[in-house]
């Protein structure tokens, strides 16, 4: 392996990630970003040099610029960006956040290049295992649950009531929707996060405030 990016802001995790591969890949050529604008300059300037990185390992939760809080949302857009931009990149994702890549998992499963997760947790041993699966062009995304199908549409409207804390009214007018779609849109929304009204009046339970946790629990949202 000839030249990698490490992408994350935490010191710990890039020093481990930096011994881990150096005394796998001795004449390894690391290059290092801490925030998504210096990650987009080291692309940037490989591109010029006619040069490519062989794989780029990065976490979820990273800041967009220095001195910006690291967000989990930041990593997914900035990844959506790196899968669109570059379809023949190998990439590995290690995270202790996998779970929200549910939220671009049509663009990962359509990606050319190889597509590795690896939890932060792993083994040295299962790690390298990983970064060998990705810059062989492989996929390895079991860490997403499959199971769970929401149209980009409906994480929208997710993201502009609990992110944005927005009503139905305003969030048909950000849509450029009648609110009745948006209605019909939480009920689609509900039936796949296995979120009923009579489970809830059952249980005494806000629908709203259990399809906020729900999906908060497949990662859907921060």
């Amino acid at each position: 392996m000839s030249k990698v990016l490490i992408v994350d802001d935490h010191h710990l995790i890039i020093s481990g990630t930096l011994n881990m591969l150096q005394k796998q890949y001795p004449e390894i050529e690391i290059h290092i970003a801490q925030t998504v604008k210096n990650a987009l300059d080291e692309i940037e300037k490989n591109q010029k040099n006619n040069s490519l990185f062989e794989l780029i390992i990065l976490d979820l939760s990273i800041p967009e610029k220095l001195g910006m809080t690291a967000h989990v949302d930041t990593g997914i857009k900035f990844i959506k960006h790196l899968l669109n931009q570059y379809p023949l990149q190998n990439f590995m994702v290690q995270s202790s956040y996998a779970k929200a890549l549910v939220r671009i998992k049509y663009e990962i499963d359509e990606h050319q290049g190889g597509f590795v997760i690896a939890d932060k947790g792993l083994s040295e041993k299962d790690m390298l295992s990983r970064v060998n699966l990705a810059i062989n062009g492989a996929t390895h995304t079991k860490d997403i649950k499959t199971g769970l199908e929401l149209k980009p549409e409906w994480l929208e409207v997710l993201n502009f009531a609990f992110a944005e804390g927005l009503q139905d009214k305003v969030i048909a007018e950000k849509m450029h929707l009648h609110e009745r779609t948006v209605r019909t849109y939480w009920t689609k929304i509900q039936d796949a996060l296995n979120v009923y009204p009579e489970d809830c009046k059952q249980g005494g339970k806000n629908m709203r405030i259990q399809t906020e946790i729900r999906a908060r629990e497949e990662g859907l949202i921060d």
